[in-house]
């Protein structure tokens, strides 16, 4: 069937509907826990690892309720997010597992709760959040990752928490966040892309004099796989960094990434783990169709007209994760069962809050939702 504009708005509101029915269920099972929902357990809520605060996903479960209110406008889901910021408070203590996933925790919690409805005290989480990050910089251009003997290294999941440094100079009028968020990216442009648009996921760097010294496999096969996940950071992440600056080149890298993705997922639109897998055994991903379609809606939102090819592939991503991977029961708290956290690794077909979240956020940006969290 063809691709229009009003097939995949039905769609969406469908899918609206469900989300109605479900999500306060979801909501009264993480009333009263004692850490953030990440993943599911025998039908129950349960979290990441650390202390159930600490682990990189905390944010999306108060952003998920905040894209719900977003949609529908309800309250439960604003105090449910409100209720989950002020847990989240608590990683704020723990400096030896922070790191450079702050953005994904307070950009799209704190700083969007800011945004919906003027919340002091949550910008001042979100700023206080950006001010960790920008002190990660290494001026050879780059933002660490992670922490202990990882002094070098850069990945491709932290052109995602990029965003939060371009918000904090949009709310401080501090240039400088914007500049460490620029030449990471630029950094990203010269030492992540290969010449088929695919990208690597870690690069490690000489910290004192910025040259490169290896390029692990990372959450992938191999060393020079193609880890979809990462290849879905890249498209949405250069998107972002384009409409916060304007600078073509991050729009070119956007849509090299995009066309790529789109290559190797269109026989199904389900994307494996990796591009380079093995035929056994099959994994896939729904966290990286959920990121990829909402980094295509963005370049279709900027191209207009010319960027069809892309809101297509948007809709296709998440109609195909829908069809074959949601579920809808009241029992199960969480609705994409298909994410996998890396190729060597146990986390294969389980739910995880951020495929949820960036669905929820595809269908409503297909619904036209202009209010962002990133």
């Amino acid at each position: 069937m063809a691709f229009n504009e009003e097939m995949a708005r039905t769609w969406a509101e469908k899918i609206v509907k469900k989300l109605e029915e479900k999500m306060p269920a979801a909501v009264q099972k993480a009333q009263g826990l004692s850490f953030l929902p990440y993943t599911v357990k025998d039908g129950q809520w349960a979290p990441g690892p650390f202390d159930g605060l600490c682990w990189w996903t905390n944010g999306f479960w108060p952003a998920e309720m905040l894209m719900m209110y977003a949609v529908t406008g309800q309250s439960l889901y604003l105090e449910e997010a409100s209720r989950a910021e002020n847990m989240l408070d608590g990683a704020f203590q723990d400096l030896e597992h922070l790191h450079h996933d702050v953005g994904f925790m307070w950009r799209i919690s704190s700083g969007f709760h800011h945004e919906l409805t003027g919340d002091e005290k949550s910008k001042k989480r979100a700023l206080f959040a950006a001010q960790l990050l920008a002190g990660r910089y290494n001026p050879n251009g780059f933002i660490r990752a992670w922490n202990g003997e990882c002094v070098g290294w850069a990945i491709i999941d932290c052109m995602m928490n990029l965003s939060l440094l371009y918000w904090a100079s949009e709310q401080t009028g501090d240039p400088r966040y914007r500049l460490i968020a620029m030449s990471h990216a630029d950094t990203v442009l010269t030492h992540f892309f290969r010449p088929d648009g695919s990208n690597e996921h870690i690069v490690c760097f000489d910290p004192e004099t910025g040259a490169v010294l290896e390029k692990p496999a990372g959450q992938g096969v191999a060393v020079g796989s193609q880890w979809s996940r990462g290849q879905a950071w890249a498209l949405y992440g250069f998107a972002i960094s384009y409409c916060h600056t304007g600078a073509e080149r991050y729009l070119r890298a956007s849509l090299r990434s995009a066309d790529h993705f789109i290559e190797q997922v269109q026989a199904d639109w389900l994307p494996n783990c990796d591009f380079c897998q093995p035929s056994e055994p099959i994994l896939k991903d729904d966290c990286a169709a959920g990121i990829a379609a909402c980094g295509m809606l963005s370049l279709a939102d900027v191209l207009g007209t010319k960027g069809e090819k892309y809101r297509e592939g948007a809709f296709r991503l998440l109609k195909a994760a829908e069809e074959a991977h949601a579920d809808w029961s009241l029992d199960n708290p969480a609705i994409l069962t298909h994410c996998t956290g890396a190729y060597h690794s146990n986390d294969h077909h389980i739910a995880m809050n951020y495929g949820d979240f960036y669905f929820i956020e595809g269908v409503a940006r297909l619904l036209g939702e202009k209010r962002l969290q990133w």
